[in-house]
């Protein structure tokens, strides 16, 4: 069991010196952090911790018992002070007042921010109650895979007596809420010996009046878990075996690319999503097994997993040992369909008179065997999120069938989870996705200031964006600023050099895998010369021609056939220039390399519209501003041709200007942004000067 490894025992990682100035409330960020900085601890956005502080109110001065517990939507590994909720105990304690029984427990959420301290515009979770009835100061609640495989068990709550004795309780299945923080308390109170409990196909809490001695607990008990599944483990098969063969890393990862787009289409109809693949070893381990299909078919257990990965994966039909991929292509959409009245029949069986509407009816996980996991969100951050949560579910599927049988959450219980009240009206409150949410773009010449400025008006809008660009090393450092900016998920990059056919074809593949498929490119790579033409050698005339020209018939053919797969339509914007309209002097083969790319769009439009593929251009003018074009012999050539040195070229270009005004990249980026967006819904075919105006290229 490769996850129980005696090198993956987890590490007391307190700092007694760095704790010592800590105030309670810090110390509980602390130890916060440090559990949830460890996957086999929790996973990501999973458990919650608290302590129970006193504090000075802020109305009468006088020293009051606060709880401090993460609120709703926070990520223990990650989240700062803002993240907890703070409470009045003795508020807490008077709600039990107006508890009517369990037909009325979701009505105590609305009493919570009626106990809020100090004004905390935190959300109070629902798990509120589970840590302020427990009679301990501090107490974490986690989801380490291998309590979970113990608590999925059938046969759990002897198996948690046998390991853990009367040190560590069980409670059996409740869904969260207050009646569980009832049932907690009395355990707690009933058995003061204990130092947590395991709740039946959730996970596990533990408490101490320490936090030091919290967090130890939490480690020691999850370590025992591990060490005690790895000795009744040892010498077992996994998952029955292997079943089927695991193909090599990059036949895996072409494969992934050519699904990822199809199943992308067909489960984008209503809104975009981004794709994420994973082809660890534990997957690996999973799709090429024999009980994988039995498995895969009775669920998650523990609801964070659930809420994540929907009531089940979808099995792609697929042999490894006798590859047929283009069969496998053709019966995606049965596939996908099936799963859809599957889930419609789940939703119709399980609804309750006051269910919400039935929600998207896709898979979120797709199971390729040979090949790895695919999962699809409406962001990339929550799809890669969705995966691991699969996996540990995998981890938890291990553990259980090797030691006893793995159970599933019911199907009622699962339905009344994800069709929570109290869970949709979280969802209500999200904010209205950005305009550009769960679109991908591939941007060429990103390292450059076009192509940065476009770049980062995308992300800001909530697109994916793979960045392209021949100079790795500018590349690289754009990459990493944008990483930083927006997140590490949001943005990729792969050096290419337009020119080069296959290179052309594996960034495609890249974005593919990478983000699920494509919807926006942005033809934007470029160089610039300038000569008479009697000067013009044959090798600047195809230098010009093959960049500007060939380049961007590459990038749009290979783009054409990625969204021509998915079937959703898809926005190619090219940026080509002033020059491709007015002739320039000393500039032929460059302005006749810029008009080709003009007419190469008009021609795209055509064959692109009855897909729903738009086509357009963008021609700037005198962007001198970090553009890497005018940063070495052309300034020269430009100055020489108008007779100006290279301070006075901008101001020159600005009073040739009918406007009189300077072109910056950020301006690119905006008329790029309009015909990505929806906003230009109905264009294709279009030319936008964005060249503070010139008469010689008006559009007639």
């Amino acid at each position: 069991m490769s996850d129980l490894a005696p090198s993956n025992r987890l590490e007391n990682l307190w700092d007694d010196a760095k704790a010592a100035g800590m105030s309670e409330s810090e110390k509980l960020l602390y130890r916060s952090n440090l559990l949830g900085s460890d996957k086999r601890v929790t996973n990501y956005g999973g458990g919650n911790t608290s302590a129970k502080v006193m504090e000075a109110d802020p109305l009468s001065g006088e020293k009051v018992e606060v709880l401090w517990v993460k609120g709703s939507g926070g990520d223990i590994g990650s989240m700062k002070m803002d993240g907890f909720s703070t409470l009045y105990m003795d508020k807490l304690r008077a709600l039990k007042g107006k508890y009517r029984g369990l037909a009325h427990e979701d009505e105590m959420v609305g009493y919570l921010p009626h106990c809020t301290f100090n004004l905390n515009a935190r959300a109070a979770s629902i798990d509120t109650p589970l840590h302020a009835y427990v009679p301990r100061k501090h107490v974490d609640h986690v989801h380490s895979d291998a309590i979970i495989a113990i608590a999925a068990s059938a046969d759990s709550k002897a198996l948690t007596q046998e390991i853990f004795g009367e040190v560590i309780g069980w409670l059996p299945w409740k869904k969260p809420g207050y009646e569980l923080g009832l049932w907690l308390e009395k355990f707690a109170v009933e058995n003061p010996q204990a130092k947590g409990c395991v709740l039946e196909s959730h996970g596990l809490f533990t408490w101490a009046d320490d936090a030091k001695d919290c967090y130890l607990t939490t480690l020691e008990v999850i370590n025992k878990a591990y060490a005690w599944l790895e000795q009744r483990t040892a010498g077992l098969s996994v998952f029955g075996g292997a079943a089927k063969p695991t193909l090599p890393s990059e036949e895996r990862r072409r494969i992934a690319a050519r699904l990822m787009p199809v199943i992308r289409g067909l489960i984008s109809k209503e809104r975009h999503k981004v794709g994420h693949f994973d082809d660890q070893q534990a997957v690996l381990e999973f799709v090429g097994s024999k009980r994988l299909e039995e498995l895969a078919a009775l669920g998650t257990s523990c609801p964070d997993h659930f809420l994540r990965t929907k009531i089940r994966p979808l099995v792609v039909e697929f042999d490894p040992a006798a590859p047929d991929l283009e069969k496998t292509l053709a019966g995606l959409p049965a596939a996908v369909e099936a799963y859809r009245q599957d889930y419609a029949a789940y939703y119709e069986r399980c609804k309750r008179p006051d269910s919400p509407s039935i929600r998207d009816p896709n898979a979120v996980i797709y199971l390729v065997p040979g090949v790895g996991m695919i999962s699809f969100a409406l962001d990339k951050a929550t799809a890669r999120i969705s995966g691991e949560f699969y996996v540990n579910a995998i981890n938890v599927m291990r553990g259980s069938s090797a030691i006893s049988a793995y159970r599933g959450l019911p199907e009622q219980e699962a339905f009344d989870i994800e069709y929570w009240l109290l869970e949709e009206a979280k969802l209500q409150r999200m904010p209205k996705p950005k305009s550009l949410a769960g679109r991908v773009a591939l941007i060429t010449g990103a390292a450059g200031g076009i192509g940065a400025a476009t770049a980062r008006k995308y992300l800001g809008e909530g697109a994916c964006v793979m960045l392209a660009d021949i100079d790795a090393a500018a590349l690289e450092e754009v990459r990493q600023g944008f990483a930083k900016g927006f997140g590490a998920d949001m943005v990729r990059s792969v050096a290419l050099n337009v020119t080069d056919e296959a290179g052309v074809i594996g960034a495609y593949a890249e974005v593919a895998r990478e983000f699920g498929g494509l919807d926006i490119l942005v033809s934007n790579a470029g160089i610039a010369s300038s000569a008479p033409v009697e000067e013009t050698t044959l090798e600047l005339w195809n230098k010009n021609m093959s960049i500007l020209s060939t380049g961007y018939f590459l990038v749009s053919r290979e783009a054409f056939k990625l969204l021509k797969a998915q079937g959703i339509g898809g926005a190619v914007v090219f940026v080509a220039s002033k020059n491709g309209l007015a002739a320039s002097p000393g500039a032929s083969a460059y302005c006749t390399a810029k008009a080709s790319e003009i007419h190469l769009a008009r021609c795209l439009a055509l064959e692109g519209a009855p897909e729903g593929i738009r086509v357009n251009v963008v021609n700037p003018d005198a962007v001198l501003r970090g553009s890497k074009i005018w940063s070495g012999e052309w300034l020269d050539q430009r100055a020489s041709t108008y007779k100006t040195d290279k301070e006075g070229l901008e101001e020159m270009y600005r009073q040739r200007s009918l406007l009189k005004r300077s072109v910056l990249p950020e301006d690119i980026a905006e008329a790029n942004y309009f015909f990505a967006s929806d906003l230009s819904a109905k264009s294709t075919g279009n030319i936008v000067n964005v060249d503070a105006g010139n008469v010689q290229a008006f559009t007639r």
